[in-house]
């Protein structure tokens, strides 16, 4: 396998392992959502479910740590990438997207 090759490899990796902590927090948010909703839609007070909610936003909390980690670890990635020579392997979204991404709020949370 050729260095190139290498590289490219563990930044697929480095891709994959980003989007799957963005990918949880979302689906832990979504739950949060809907433990509000479903409590709001069933008329049960607030204090139902409540230690199930705050566990929830501990997980979410502590995503958000690991995705603070993984772009630090991105970052020294990259420092290394160029210590070591190789350049630079992607510069921007125009490597990861074939088009800009959407910022015109095509993704909008649901409201319950």
């Amino acid at each position: 396998m050729e260095r190139a090759e290498v590289v490219a490899s563990v930044a697929g990796d480095l891709y994959t392992a980003e989007q799957s902590i963005d990918a949880a927090i979302t689906q832990a948010t979504t739950l949060v959502q809907s433990l509000i909703g479903s409590r709001a839609i069933l008329n049960v007070s607030a204090c139902a479910g409540a230690e199930a909610q705050a566990k929830v936003l501990e997980a979410i909390a502590a995503l958000g740590v690991a995705r603070q980690a993984m772009v630090a670890s991105h970052e020294q990635m990259a420092k290394d990438h160029r210590r070591l020579g190789y350049g630079v392997y992607a510069a921007g979204w125009e490597d990861k997207y074939p088009e800009k991404p959407a910022t015109t709020g095509e993704h909008r949370l649901r409201a319950v």
